[in-house]
């Protein structure tokens, strides 16, 4: 004998009843987590000590040191103060530093108080002054938020003037990584087929370059150098002759010598794995050898930018099956840990010995993760950028 009844269930709570909304902690939790995007304290804190550096650096340059060390020691801290407030306001608009004298002004006389036998009074304007340095702030926010959008905007052009994907290449494969400092940057990188065979029998060009300089300069520059890079390779010249031509129309550019750009160009036949290349002043790159030995590629001229009639002698080197070249800016070897100590070429050698037998996209990873973890929360002070060459 069965039964069958109606089963007695609560009804569904609202999501207006009061177990359903959040609670306070639960809010401020949230909030926590929206401001801090997930990040640990820790975290946040090594990115506020690295964003201090960065920020003394750069005042700090303003800062006439000679004169500070000529000052007794208790005198000094007040000086240097002094003139990283007087830096800090000389960045901003005249009228957004009328705008902070007023504020520190309102902030200084408050609290000054008035008393007399039949007279009290309490001057208070920390409210205004609290308002006018928010007002101040949201000026500046507004630009630095405009300035960004228009930097990400030159970021993805400038993404467009180097490959994004490794080309095809009969007996060897090439890999390639850039981090830019700020939003776009001096270095540029390339792999191209000069004559658009798709390695039918052509050479691969290789290039390496750092424009001297950083941010949207530099990022114009190269962007110029890349252009006329492709225009003057597609003539099929010598390519001691096309880095002669090159550096005539970069003198051109280059603000009497201001402008210069340290390069590295370099041809590589597939089918007999030799390499001709022209090194302009650039960091040299390293040849590893399969039998474990490091070849370099020796710098043997100016960089491109200084003397117009400077010559560029091209030297070779027939690589190996399993032979690996590195390719890389001044900003791997001159990264800098949180203690201030230096990457070094030294160490970078060291790296490259030790590099297991990977492909060149994981031996890319490889350099790249030796460098970062080096580095840590440091914030990046040059451009960084590798492309890696590697035979079968």
């Amino acid at each position: 004998m069965s039964y069958t009844g109606t089963s007695m269930s609560s009804p569904a709570q609202s999501p207006n009843t009061p177990a359903a909304r959040p609670t306070r902690l639960q809010r401020a939790r949230g909030f926590w987590q929206h401001v801090s995007e997930g990040r640990d304290l820790e975290d946040l804190w090594s990115q506020f000590a690295a964003d201090a550096r960065s920020s003394y650096g750069f005042y700090g340059k303003d800062v006439d040191w000679d004169e500070v060390h000529k000052l007794p020691k208790w005198k000094r801290p007040i000086h240097v103060v002094g003139q990283l407030f007087w830096a800090m306001m000389m960045k901003l608009t005249p009228a957004r530093r009328v705008l902070l004298l007023i504020a520190l002004g309102l902030l200084l006389v408050s609290g000054i108080k008035f008393q007399s036998d039949n007279f009290n009074a309490d001057i208070d304007f920390r409210l205004v002054s609290a308002i006018l340095f928010l007002l101040l702030l949201s000026l500046e926010l507004a630009d630095k938020v405009i300035m960004k959008r228009d930097l990400e905007i030159a970021r993805e052009i400038q993404t467009w003037l180097v490959p994004s994907e490794p080309p095809l290449i009969p007996n060897a494969e090439v890999a390639f990584h850039t981090r830019p400092q700020n939003s776009v940057a001096g270095d540029y990188y390339d792999s191209f087929y000069p004559l658009n065979d798709g390695g039918q029998g052509g050479k691969l060009m290789l290039v390496m370059a750092d424009v001297a300089g950083k941010s949207v300069p530099a990022a114009l520059l190269m962007a110029t150098l890349q252009a006329s890079l492709r225009t003057l390779a597609s003539e099929g010249l010598p390519l001691s002759e096309l880095a002669e031509r090159l550096n005539r129309y970069a003198c051109a550019h280059s603000l009497g010598g201001q402008r210069f750009t340290t390069a590295v160009i370099a041809e590589f036949d597939p089918g007999t794995r030799r390499l001709v290349y022209v090194n302009a002043g650039h960091n040299s790159p390293v040849l590893r050898r399969t039998n474990g030995g490091n070849d370099r590629l020796e710098s043997s001229a100016l960089p491109f930018g200084i003397l117009s009639d400077a010559t560029f002698p091209a030297a070779s080197v027939d690589l190996a099956p399993g032979d690996t070249l590195v390719l890389f800016t001044d900003g791997v070897v001159e990264a800098f840990n949180s203690a201030g100590e230096e990457f070094s070429d030294f160490r970078w050698l060291d790296v490259i010995r030790a590099v297991p037998k990977l492909s060149a996209q994981d031996t890319l990873r490889y350099l790249m993760k030796s460098v970062e973890d080096f580095v840590g929360n440091t914030r990046q002070s040059d451009d960084i950028t590798c492309l890696v060459l590697l035979t079968k």
